[in-house]
């Protein structure tokens, strides 16, 4: 099994979250993604999105190259189903798609670099300030629906797929100069997340492709 992935990429960092959280090894391969090592022709041919990540694994009678974050977490969910990162009940897992969803499809790719590039070199603006806004229009949802219940993660007291969206999409936002202290409830469950050796193994800094020097990109 292989991952093509990125250090700091945060649909990434979700996928390498869930392989740790479930104990499945993998090889990880860097796609350097500033350097525009996703455009080359034979990552294109993985994923013609050209996007982080990817997930090459066997599949019994041939070798699946699976894109997208939340569709390579499914299909884990699926193939290693202990620990689990859906509720066993219908409402819980539908909760913690659609808290998945708020960051993974309403948030997130706002700071894509393609989103970036596009605003900045095509339309003369500054990206930090969408970025900036729709972090926080999405961080504020998931902090409405998650205020009232007192459980340890987002949904119940083991992690879920909503939890690996949302520790990746908290990092991203102090990235962009987001104030997160305006989210006491995410911020609660962004600590409980900390102290699982999944999201520590799973961290950026620990990453082989991170940039070992202060400053680098």
């Amino acid at each position: 099994m292989k991952l093509y992935n990125y250090w700091r990429s945060s649909a990434s960092w979700r996928v390498r979250i869930a392989l740790a959280h479930k104990g499945v090894a993998y090889t990880y391969v860097p796609i350097h993604i500033v350097n525009s090592e996703q455009h080359q022709l034979s990552y294109r041919e993985r994923n013609p999105m050209q996007q982080v990540p990817t997930l090459e694994i066997d599949d019994g009678e041939r070798t699946l190259e699976i894109g997208q974050s939340l569709a390579i977490i499914e299909y884990l969910e699926e193939r290693f189903p202990k620990p689990h990162l859906l509720p066993e009940d219908r409402a819980g897992r539908a909760r913690v798609r659609q808290l998945a969803e708020i960051i993974n499809s309403g948030t997130q790719p706002f700071q894509n670099l393609p989103m970036l590039n596009y605003l900045k070199d095509e339309l003369g603006a500054d990206p930090k300030v969408l970025v900036s806004r729709m972090n926080e229009r999405g961080l504020a949802a998931v902090e409405a629906l998650s205020a009232s219940i007192h459980t340890r993660f987002l949904v119940g007291d083991a992690p879920t797929i909503a939890d690996l969206c949302l520790v990746p999409q908290l990092y991203s936002a102090r990235r962009f100069g987001v104030d997160v202290d305006a989210y006491p409830t995410l911020l609660r469950v962004e600590a409980a997340c900390a102290e699982l050796p999944a999201f520590i193994d799973a961290h950026p800094d620990r990453q082989p492709d991170a940039p070992k020097a202060q400053g680098a990109t």
